[in-house]
């Protein structure tokens, strides 16, 4: 027999004495504690343990075994779920392509059957909807779906950022969890714009009710990018890998715990740091006279229409302040609280050099989600505000604004540099 016939054999299904069900724990942040663990499956060969993730992805195994060795996997964990004192939450791993099939030819559903016989809760199973490529009916799919959600399962949307879990899918199935692609994770490391994608799969948590867990949490590091991003559920070797039994629940709360305190500190250096620039310029629009300054020609009329010499002497007012700021300030510029921009951008340069932007006069930034919040007055009374983190449009960088009401209608920003604490 040649090589090329060699390679064409078709991988035969491990044994059935073999097969095993092995389990990674996920905890969540708010309890500290193991919530339930992610099923997946092995193959024991005498010392010898392997993943049976090459079986499941070989496009030479028939289907059919497949399914076959899937639905062993899941009786086994449902079967060890029924013996245990305090039976955890089990993640079950199922192809869209592999249910969406068996309902229509059967018009049932296997997970719940194993449920049935054994007398599990399907509220204890949570559904991981799979990454593949799907071409079936999706609005069928959603329905099916809908059954285990019915009957009490969570659903998950396993690989989030993959091509099977577009936004469309996602909000069409509404799933209980979100789950982070774990390449995204590791790309977040050491790249902003990754950091970026995975706060903004938080968002979308929040926007269709979910929660989002990270896997892949290998180091504290790993863990503390997902605390910031705001996962609630963790998974990944820094707690454990698959194993063959259930661990303590409250196993590694001394570690989330502190890696939580730490995330803690973090937030309290931040928040008084922010305080403090924010009174620092506060103060320093006072002592240089630009706040009086722009209130008279305020009431004067010299300033309050954008383009025209209105715009001119607001530019030059703000550039007698710009030797008072120091390096953290980025860009400065004067706007109506109607959001309509009255100055220039007056941008800082990489050799710390300011430069005028006149281009950016009339334009409205009442679209920004921190411009509202950030008019209002207590008791009549200015106060500057700090908008969330973000990146800037034109350099990427991470930066906030601050903004300080001047007068009755004038509103002064600062692009503010995020610090590295």
């Amino acid at each position: 027999m040649n090589e090329h016939a060699s390679a064409s054999l078709v991988p035969p299904a491990p044994p059935e004495e073999q097969i095993a069900a092995f389990y990674q724990p996920i905890l969540a942040l708010d309890t500290r504690r193991i919530i339930g663990y992610e099923v997946l499956g092995r193959q024991l060969d005498g010392d010898s343990v392997r993943s049976l993730g090459p079986f499941f992805t070989d496009s030479r195994v028939p289907v059919s075994e497949q399914i076959r060795v899937d639905r062993l996997l899941r009786e086994l964990a449902v079967s060890k779920l029924g013996s245990a004192d305090a039976p955890p939450s089990l993640f079950l791993n199922l192809k869209p392509s592999w249910i969406y099939r068996h309902y229509k030819q059967t018009g049932e559903l296997h997970t719940l059957q194993i449920l049935d016989r054994h007398g599990i809760d399907p509220s204890r199973i949570c559904i991981e909807i799979t990454e593949e490529e799907f071409r079936g009916s999706f609005f069928e799919l959603n329905e099916i779906i809908d059954i285990y959600r019915k009957h009490g399962c969570r659903i998950a949307i396993d690989d989030v950022g993959s091509d099977f879990s577009s936004y469309d899918r996602i909000a069409q199935i509404r799933p209980h969890l979100l789950k982070v692609d774990i390449h995204l994770m590791k790309r977040s490391a050491n790249h902003d714009g990754y950091l970026g994608v995975l706060r903004s799969f938080s968002t979308l948590a929040e926007q269709v009710g979910a929660s989002l867990l990270v896997e892949g949490v290998e180091t504290r590091q790993d863990l503390q990018r997902a605390i910031q991003i705001g996962a609630r559920y963790v998974q990944g070797y820094l707690f454990s890998p698959a194993e063959p039994e259930f661990r303590s629940a409250g196993e590694f709360s001394p570690l989330l715990e502190e890696e939580l305190e730490r995330h803690r500190q973090l937030l309290h250096r931040t928040e008084q740091y922010w305080t403090d620039r924010g009174r620092e310029l506060y103060r320093s629009m006072g002592a240089s006279s630009i706040g009086s300054e722009l209130e008279e020609a305020e009431r004067s009329g010299r300033v309050g229409v954008a383009n025209g010499p209105e715009s001119d002497a607001a530019d030059r007012i703000l550039e007698k302040w710009l030797p008072h700021l120091d390096a953290s300030c980025l860009r400065v510029y004067l706007c109506l609280d109607n959001g309509t921009q009255l100055s220039s951008n007056h941008v800082r340069g990489k050799d710390g050099s300011w430069h005028c932007e006149p281009e950016t006069r009339g334009s409205d930034w009442s679209w920004r989600p921190y411009f509202i919040p950030h008019l209002s007055r207590t008791e009549g009374r200015a106060e500057s505000k700090l908008s969330p983190k973000y990146a800037d449009l034109s350099t990427r960088t991470w930066i906030r604004t601050l903004s300080i009401p001047v007068g009755r209608r004038l509103v002064l920003f600062l692009d503010l540099a995020e610090p590295a604490l």
